[in-house]
């Protein structure tokens, strides 16, 4: 240190330069402030000098000579230098060397005129003091200073005391309690006590303590005691101690603090005058107690909502009340000074000292008090006054002005929004609910609340908006712990609901629902009044929900208003769980509603919102197969909840797209319900025939007769949806989630749930995005949809939507752009004729439907399009029903009804005049507006008629088949429209039917028919339960024009005669040159609908004897829909009747819903029976001649079997191969029915007179003589040309075959011989006809076949490949057995080959049919050509006994005519018993047996035959000579009949056991 401050170069040089610089270092020092750090220096540079002394570096008069002049430069120069020597003495007293300490003692003594004497006494050491003789004797002197200091601090005066004097006292007393409002100052007083206390030797401490005793007394002179005890006190200990004393006096039990004390506490501790942490250990109760006390009011609240709970007996609950009311007079509070001391600081606006009390307190303990928190809300009225006054008082209003507190220690009032953060946010934290106390501040926060959010929402500055976002927060938290919890403890206070409404509607959604969240599961466990109240609320609900009825709609929805303007969150809870259990509610609790405040209305919305999204309940029953029953009645509630109040949707709206984000579908139920109510847009495949064609309407006919309920009112609501998904930009992405969630409900959720359910979803799904879309289509403008609806390929290939449900969202915008576009070419160029209207809207249509053609290309492969232009694909897409055709019934029915109701209204007489008039007004204007709208539609579609009329020839190109071409349309267009949606269903028919009108090239009518009728397996089993309702509802508009084409030959001639879609073309064969072409004839075209009436009977039995649940479903709906126009042949009624007969007996027990289905359809089937005809009637088919060939059913000029072929191949034939083998076979059945034609003719005439008369015997023998010739003119041409037969002409087709298989079929060569033995055909018919009127047996063998030929089904169809080499397509017309069995196998060959629409079942089906009667055609082929042989023989040998018995045979015949009569009379009785008995007729021809025949039966009947036939031909063969190729004489039929019989008995009989066994 010496060498920092006294350097030794000036000690060695002190005489010389030392001395200066040292006095110079000094003055430098001495010249600054009197800072620590320089005294210091100074003091430093001091020892050191004094320390050179000691060592004796320097001599002591040159030393004492430089401090004297030292002490010249600061005041305190000799204090400084005294505190150097202490330490100088204490230092040297410890030395051992002696000479250091002389040094010292020296020093001291020549400083002696520099320090004053009496500051050296009291630094220095005594026995130093007296070395410098500056006293006598170092020991008398401690003596003296031991007695002075005794004396000073521990001898006690004599005060006078009040008990031994009371003179100074009173004037004191008399001093304080003086009139204070003149110029009498503190200060005056307290010099008056102070001579009191002078005077009359007053003690101190009793004088304070009466100063605050006036002090209480008159708490109100606070400027006037504060003063005087601050100028009085010195130390603020002794207060504290003494304003505690007086707390205590006061804790005795039963005793009560004054508030006056409490005052002046609060007086002293807001002015600093004693410290609160000083004061708060003399306060009772202690910290401790208060947090028991708080948990014990918690308990007793849940206990107290435990027993409004529980059940409990009405004696029990008197005994309760009367406890508790003892309790209530027992308890008294004790007393809280800590409280007294919280309220009185409150009152003075101490806000620090109030806050740090109640941060020792557990929360809202102190504000539960009601005292205090009255206190606390008048502290922020004031602080909140100016602010208030300035942003939050609404217009007219006034209110009353509050006066500021006059203390400046107060909280600064609030000028500002930024204020409030100060002081006014923590202030109502502390408040909490209780702020209920003081309704009137509650507003006032809010309405600052509510202008706030206006300020915010205006501002555009981001700096700005920063700051506020932190006051924003502020705002929800105030509302979420203070005026929400407050609300809940007022009382049905209206107003104060729908002020927090008029803030909360400033928030967004999320927001609100946020706070309302907190408020229902957070808010009402965190005080025990809160708790208390939800118990009370509860209870209350109960009481209420247990009277509502539909009765008392009005009083219990006073109640429920009521109560819900507390405690919505806890009402609408019970009320919500009350609805899920008892749907039956629904109505009453809506209609109670209408008592809510708007804030209400907002909390059940997020309520239901809440239940909805419930983790703990179960969206699907335990069965796993429907939508529980919680579910759907909150979504029914949802649609009758918004729709009839003003509710807020976004937050609906946006949950259900959420939840189809996260892939979950259950909940579309919910937009479905709001929908249908708001809107009024009904989903349901249930429609009426009317309503239906109502909707292919205009909206107002939509409106009027498109749905169940009367659509009214639903403007309003449907605007505020609309609003809501505009607005909120939710309208677009609904229909997008929704449209891919119809698959995600399949392969997404469908994993695990059941098949049932995974349809039930899929279904809603599906339904609701037609809801919707139609919803949205019907409700946005124009330039909203086009503006969110993007183009199909952006749907398609970005945003990946299905194809249908792409078009299905297009198609609106489509037709808007049509109409704008078309208006737009009107307006600028003015031409009232027809035709430029027509021209100008074909114009609007290319202009906007030029890029959907450009950017459908993209939705699929460039192979389509060799066949489907995209504009054949866009406009099948973009129209709709209300563009094909108009309803002109449904228009004419809507306007009888007005007309019906105009009259109603004119014959009510109680109705007054005025309401008379308005409601006649609404009916006409409805009329003008339904027949406006019908000349709008019908100019409409005249006009789309007219623009697809010059499209169509553009439409179909055919670069590959027709077969491909159908295939490509019913795949892109028809199966994915036709089952979207019931009026799609019917566009679908009307469409194809439309483009048959339209005579379109390239477009086979018929192959589309026949596709669409053929093969419904696998399109039914991939059906849902809706699906099925809409594809039966297509196939039923499908069957509606067959059957009126098969109706009548008039209308098929004049809707398709000449029309391309019924042509058929056969390609040149043999020697034949160049093609042909030729139109399907009226009564082939029978036969063809027939074969489609058969191919739905077999496709319908089979999907019903599968087992599979969907399948039966499915196949149920849609003979259902069917039903008006099938079955309309008898015995394919009888097999569907008796198949359904057997699933009702099935599904009774298992399946209830199965069971239901086919009951309703099984009676209705009955009820249809009336209308069913039989086979022959049905197309013409003559069941007594089964051997009649094809030309027995010509019609006209030309050959039949022709088109009769061609409908056969197009309904055969899957693949592409499938119209080339039919050309072929074509032509060589055109050729065989030329040849048979003329040998039929006899036959015909026989055919066509009366049923029960024969012909006499010589026109008999002639027809007979006649038939002989043909017979051998046959022969002798087919010797000559081998392909003019049948048999040859099969033959010749084998040939053409044998190209590619190298294979010949034998039985072709067999049967060459066949047409001679037609008379032995008719026998073999009469056996089959017997065996297949056994239906109860055929039934039973229909399905045990089913399952035995599933094994061999391989074998067996390549077996018939390689067999039929003939490719000839089955024929529907009955034919000559030789050519059937021959036609059979080749129908066989084409049927198994693979389609693609074709399923296996149905391969599989008719593999089951064809095997089993390929088994017995060769052997009975065999025998017949052995009778044949037989016969030739014996025509010899007849011809010459003929001459000599001719008179023989005359008897004969007559005694023949007779016979037969009889039989033929008993036939017909057995046939009809037989039918009675079994419930079938006759099938069709040899082959298209109906699906209830047992193809087992019949091998074994056959085989039997064949032997009996050979063994009648050779008895019988005299009289079939006379009688010709074709005709049988009845006698012999009756020989025949007689020797089968016999024949066959036994074999009957164990047919008929089996059967029994079957049953």
């Amino acid at each position: 240190m010496a060498a920092l401050i006294l350097s030794s170069d000036w000690i060695k040089n002190w005489d010389k330069s030392g001395k200066n610089e040292f006095l110079q270092f000094c003055q430098d020092l001495a010249g600054k402030p009197s800072v620590h750090e320089f005294v210091k220096n100074l003091q430093t540079a001091l020892y050191e000098l004094c320390w050179h002394v000691i060592q004796g570096n320097l001599k002591v008069d040159v030393a004492a000579s430089l401090l004297g002049d030292v002490m010249d430069l600061r005041d305190d120069m000799p204090s400084i230098l005294a505190d150097v020597f202490c330490i100088l003495d204490i230092e040297t007293g410890c030395l051992e060397e002696k000479h250091k300490r002389d040094h010292f003692t020296q020093l001291v003594g020549a400083c002696l005129f520099c320090v004053p004497d009496g500051v050296l006494k009291e630094r220095l050491d005594p026995e130093t003091l007296e070395s410098l003789g500056l006293i006598k004797q170092a020991q008398q002197f401690n003596q003296k200073i031991v007695k002075i200091k005794t004396k000073l601090f521990y001898k006690q005066q004599k005060f006078n005391l009040l008990r031994e004097e009371n003179e100074g006292y009173a004037k004191l007393i008399t001093e304080l309690g003086q009139d204070l409002s003149g110029n009498l100052t503190s200060h005056l007083v307290l010099e008056n006590i102070k001579s009191l206390i002078g005077c009359f030797n007053l003690d101190p401490n009793r004088v304070l303590d009466i100063i605050l005793e006036v002090y209480e007394c008159r708490s109100d002179q606070d400027e006037f005691f504060i003063p005087l005890i601050k100028s009085y006190m010195c130390e603020h200990q002794t207060l504290c101690h003494m304003i505690g004393f007086k707390f205590k006096f006061h804790q005795e039990p039963n005793g009560e603090t004054p508030s006056s004390l409490y005052h002046i506490a609060a007086a002293l501790l807001q002015h600093n005058l004693i410290a609160l942490e000083d004061l708060y250990v003399h306060l009772l109760p202690l910290d401790s107690n208060i947090v028991e006390e708080n948990k014990r009011e918690i308990l007793e609240a849940k206990q107290i909502a435990r027993k409004l709970t529980m059940v409990v007996v009405p004696s029990e609950k008197a005994e309760d009340k009367e406890k508790e009311k003892e309790e209530e007079k027992n308890e008294k509070p004790p007393d809280n000074q800590k409280l007294g001391l919280l309220e009185a600081l409150l009152r003075i606006g101490d806000w620090q000292h109030a806050q740090s009390i109640m941060d020792q307190m557990p929360a809202f303990y102190a504000t539960s008090h009601k005292a205090i928190a009255i206190v606390l809300c008048q502290l922020l009225h004031l602080t909140v006054e100016p602010l208030y006054r300035r942003a939050g008082v609404p217009k007219g209003a006034k209110g009353g002005l509050k006066t500021p507190l006059r203390s400046k220690q107060a909280p600064q009032p609030a000028e500002r929004f930024d204020d409030l953060s100060r002081d006014v946010f923590t202030m109502l934290c502390y408040l909490g609910p209780h702020l209920s106390h003081d309704p009137i501040l509650f507003a006032k926060i809010v309405r600052l609340g509510k202008s706030f959010m206006k300020e915010y929402q205006s501002e555009s500055r981001q700096d700005s908006k920063d700051k506020m976002d932190t006051l924003l927060s502020c705002f929800l938290s105030i509302a979420d712990q203070v005026l929400l919890p407050s609300l809940s403890l007022m009382e049905c206070n209206a107003c104060m609901s729908e002020e927090i409404w008029g803030f909360f509607k400033l928030f967004p959604y999320q927001y609100r629902y946020r706070l309302y969240g907190q408020w229902k599961n957070e808010t009402y466990g965190n005080h025990p009044l809160l708790v208390k109240i939800k118990a009370q609320t509860v209870d209350r609900a109960k009481y209420i929900m247990k009277r509502l009825t539909k009765e008392n709609v009005k009083p219990s929805g006073r109640q429920i208003g009521k109560l819900s303007h507390s405690n919505p969150t806890i009402l609408f809870d019970y009320i919500l769980s009350q609805i899920q259990w008892y749907d039956n509610l629904i109505t009453p609790v809506v209609d109670s509603l209408k008592y809510l405040t708007s804030l209400n209305y907002d909390v059940l919305a997020y309520c239901i919102i809440e239940a909805l999204a419930n983790p703990e309940k179960e969206k699907m029953k335990h069965d796993d197969t429907t939508i529980s029953s919680w579910l759907q009645s909150l979504a029914s509630l949802c649609g009758a909840v918004f729709r009839k109040y003003p509710i807020e949707l976004a937050g609906l709206l946006q949950y259900v797209t959420n939840q189809l984000k996260a892939g979950k579908s259950f909940d579309l139920l919910i937009l479905k319900e709001v929908v249908q109510k708001m809107a009024g847009i009904e989903i349901t495949d249930e429609m009426t025939l009317e309503q239906l064609e109502a909707m292919t309407g205009g909206e107002q006919l939509k409106a009027e007769g498109g749905y169940f309920g009367q659509i009214r009112n639903t403007k309003k609501s449907s605007q505020r949806l609309k609003d809501a998904l505009l607005d909120h930009e939710l309208a677009l992405p609904l229909c997008l989630l929704m449209a891919q969630q119809r698959n995600g409900v399949v392969f997404s959720e469908g994993g695990e749930k059941h098949l049932k359910l995974v349809g039930k979803l899929y279904d809603q799904c599906h339904d609701t995005l037609v809801q919707f879309g139609g919803f949205l289509a019907s409700n946005l403008s124009t330039e909203d949809y086009i503006k969110r609806v993007p183009s199909v390929d952006v749907l398609c290939n970005q945003l990946h939507t299905p194809h249908d449900a792409a078009f299905f969202l297009s198609r609106p915008m489509y037709a808007h752009q049509i109409l704008s576009k078309y208006d737009e070419l009107k307006k600028a160029e003015k031409g009232n004729r027809q035709q430029q209207k027509v021209h100008k809207y074909i114009a609007a249509c290319e202009q906007v439907m030029a890029p959907v053609h450009e950017a459908v290309v993209s939705l699929h492969l460039p192979k389509v399009w060799d066949d489907l232009r995209p504009q054949f694909y866009a406009t099948f897409w973009s129209l709709t029903m209300y563009d094909l055709a108009v309803p002109h019934n449904a228009y004419e029915r809507e306007a009888n009804k007005l007309k019906m109701q105009i009259k109603a209204i004119d014959e009510n007489t109680e109705m007054p005049m005025n309401k008379k008039k308005k409601e006649k007004e609404r009916c006409t204007a409805l009329q003008d507006k339904l027949q406006e709208e019908e000349k709008k539609q019908l100019e409409h579609v005249q006009r789309v008629l007219q623009r697809l009329k010059l499209e169509k020839d553009n439409w179909l190109l055919a670069k590959s088949t027709k077969n491909e071409t159908i295939t490509k349309f019913l795949q892109l267009c028809i199966f994915p429209r036709c089952v979207f949606s019931a009026i799609d269903a019917v566009y679908c028919a009307r469409f194809v039917e439309l483009v048959h009108q339209q005579k379109t090239p390239n477009f086979c009518t018929l192959l589309c028919y026949d596709r669409v009728f053929s093969d419904i397996i696998y399109t039914v089993a991939s059906c849902t339960e809706n699906e099925s309702r809409r594809y039966g509802r297509f196939l039923c508009c499908m069957l509606e024009t067959v059957t009126r084409w098969h109706s009548d030959r008039a209308i098929y001639e004049k809707e398709c005669g000449n029309y391309p879609g019924f042509l058929t073309i056969f390609r040149a064969s043999g020697f034949d040159g160049g093609n042909k072409a030729d139109q399907l004839d009226y009564e082939n075209f029978r036969h063809v609908v027939h074969k489609w009436h058969y191919k739905l009977t077999k496709a319908s039995v089979h999907c019903l004897e599968t087992g599979e649940y969907t399948h039966i479903r499915n196949i149920l709906i849609l003979l259902t829909k069917i039903l008006p126009w099938y079955p309309k042949v008898l015995n394919l009624g009888q097999a569907l009747e008796c198949r359904v007969h057997k699933i009702c007996q099935e599904e009774k027990e298992k399946r209830p819903d199965l069971y239901a289905l086919a009951m309703g359809y099984s009676g209705q089937l009955k009820g249809r029976k009336v209308h069913m005809v039989p086979e022959n009637e049905f197309h013409h088919k003559e069941l007594p001649v089964r051997s009649a060939t094809p030309g027995t059913l010509q019609n006209g000029p030309g050959n039949v079997g022709k088109p009769a072929a061609t409908a056969s191949a197009i309904a055969g034939k899957g693949e592409e191969g499938a119209i080339e083998d039919s050309d072929k076979s074509k032509d060589k059945s055109q050729a065989a029915q030329k040849t048979t034609s003329k040998n039929s003719t006899a036959a015909n005439k026989v055919s066509s007179s009366n049923g029960n008369s024969t012909p006499n015997s010589t026109k008999g023998s002639k027809e007979k003589d006649e038939k002989e010739k043909t017979i051998k003119e046959k022969k002798e041409k087919k010797e000559k040309n081998p392909g003019s037969t049948p048999e040859a002409k099969a033959g010749g087709k084998e040939k053409q075959k044998e190209e590619r298989s190298s294979k010949e079929d034998k039985p072709v060569d067999v049967k060459e011989k066949v047409p001679k033995a037609d008379k032995d055909k008719r026998k073999e018919d009469k056996k089959e006809e017997k065996t297949k009127n056994d239906g109860k047996s055929a039934e039973k063998e229909w399905s045990k076949e089913r399952d035995v030929s599933n094994d061999s089904k391989i074998k067996e169809s390549s077996k018939v490949e390689k067999n039929a080499g003939a490719g000839i397509l089955k024929s529907i017309v009955p034919r000559p057995e030789g050519v059937e069995s021959e036609r059979e196998q080749k129908r066989r060959k084409l049927d198994t080959h693979s389609s693609p629409s074709h399923s296996s079942a149905v391969k599989d089906n008719l593999n089951d049919f064809k095997d089993s009667a390929s088994k017995h055609h060769p052997n009975h082929s065999t025998a017949l050509s052995k009778s044949k042989e037989k016969d030739e023989e014996k025509k010899d040998s007849d011809k010459s006994r003929d001459r000599s018995k001719e008179r023989e045979k005359k008897e004969d015949k007559k005694d023949r005519k007779r016979d037969y009569l009889n039989s033929e009379r008993e036939m017909s009785q057995e046939a009809k018993r037989r039918k009675d008995e079994n419930g079938m007729n006759s099938s069709k021809h040899s082959k298209s047996t109906s699906p209830s025949e047992s193809p087992q039966s019949n091998d074994k009947d056959n085989s039997k035959r064949s032997k009996s036939t050979s063994k009648d031909k050779s008895d019988l063969a005299k009289p079939e000579k006379t009688s010709g190729g074709k005709k049988e004489s009845r006698h012999d039929k009756e020989k025949s009949e007689k020797k089968r019989d016999s024949t066959g008995a036994k074999e009957d009989k164990k047919h008929h056991k089996s059967s029994e066994k079957h049953r």
